[in-house]
């Protein structure tokens, strides 16, 4: 696997000579560290209301005592949820202060977070939802499923693709025919359907953690078969090749040729794919879950958070901190697919002159 290895470092190089590559990837880089340490920087943990601050709007900053204050707002009509500041009052706005308990990284146990305030005044840097729960902290650790949701689906349906085409370009004959038939089936399929048909076939209850690996799953299940055609054209160009002709002279079995000899092939375009395809595993998730057939609460995604702008008195108020995640979600969609185009341009040069 060196050759993997000197490829994956030569793409890497070139990708950060690239402005919009480089732009991309620091883009998604920090969008990975919000999810890593979406505890630390979360003011208030997901499930933390408060219904005497419901939709509450976006708190200002003010400069009070020589430091940093939480503007106090005093609630005028419960039935219209407005908020008035109440001028020169705040709290102080605490850095690396203690709050709710967490797990760093799920091992460290700790307390502290990077910014906190003191009651009774409550720090919304981007509002608050219809009980009373930081937009922004929800934001923040939805990060988590939503990007780490596309990671894990696509690492899956692309190992299957690579192992079902690249059986069935190497060996060919009934493997070949029931594996294409199968890939050919499930892409006639429109995929919403079969996405909402396959989510309504399981039970409704689930617990946080299996509804988490059964959208996995199912978005596995459904993005599999294109990588495997692909890969069994591929496998077909290369099973007559002479370095694979020579490795099964030599004896080694049919997975070691896959592994030592067709795979190094093929990554460049696994490496494209997965990058192209993972947009559609969040959208997907954020789909399931705007329907109500995602991710639930207690956890939350973004696509969740969506489903919670429904609420009639969101638009009837314009409450727009409530499409923040959709931002979120336009961002991390874009810059996947920018880097996924930089990466195609970096191994076929040829296509970005086709496309011009």
């Amino acid at each position: 696997m060196i050759r993997v290895s000197v490829m994956t470092s030569s793409m890497f190089k070139e990708l950060l000579r690239r402005p919009a590559g480089l732009t991309v990837f620091i883009v998604l880089v920090l969008f990975y560290l919000v999810a890593i340490f979406a505890d630390f920087l979360s003011p208030y943990s997901v499930t933390d209301q408060d219904l005497q601050h419901t939709f509450h709007p976006p708190t200002a900053l003010l400069w009070k005592d020589g430091g940093l204050h939480v503007q106090r707002y005093e609630m005028q009509s419960r039935d219209l949820s407005g908020y008035t500041p109440v001028v020169g009052e705040g709290s102080p706005l605490r850095f690396f202060a203690p709050g709710y308990e967490y797990h760093l990284l799920g091992l460290v146990p700790m307390s502290h977070h990077l910014i906190t305030v003191d009651g009774p005044d409550r720090l919304y840097l981007l509002g608050s939802d219809q009980v009373g729960r930081d937009i922004y902290s929800r934001l923040l650790h939805g990060t988590r499923i939503s990007l780490s949701i596309g990671l894990i689906g696509i690492a899956v349906s692309m190992c299957i693709g690579f192992i079902v085409g690249g059986l069935a370009g190497y060996f060919g004959g009934a493997f070949d025919n029931i594996a294409m038939r199968l890939t050919e089936f499930l892409m006639a399929i429109p995929g919403l359907y079969l996405l909402l048909a396959l989510r309504g076939a399981f039970a409704e209850s689930f617990t946080p953690t299996q509804m988490f690996f059964l959208i996995v799953f199912i978005l596995s299940f459904i993005g599999w078969s294109g990588t495997a055609r692909i890969i069994r054209g591929m496998t077909l160009s290369l099973r007559n090749r002479q370095f694979v002709m020579a490795a099964e002279v030599m004896g080694q079995s049919s997975w070691k040729i896959l592994w030592k000899h067709v795979l190094p092939n093929v990554f460049s375009y696994l490496i494209v794919a997965a990058t192209i395809s993972i947009p559609g595993y969040i959208l997907g998730e954020a789909a399931l879950s705007f329907l109500g057939l995602g991710i639930q609460d207690p956890s939350v995604s973004w696509g969740l958070m969506l489903s919670q702008a429904q609420n009639p008195q969101v638009f009837m108020e314009g409450y727009w901190w409530f499409l923040v995640p959709g931002l979120a979600i336009f961002v991390t969609v874009i810059s996947f697919n920018v880097l996924g185009d930089v990466l195609r341009d970096i191994i076929d040069p040829k296509q970005k002159f086709l496309r011009s």
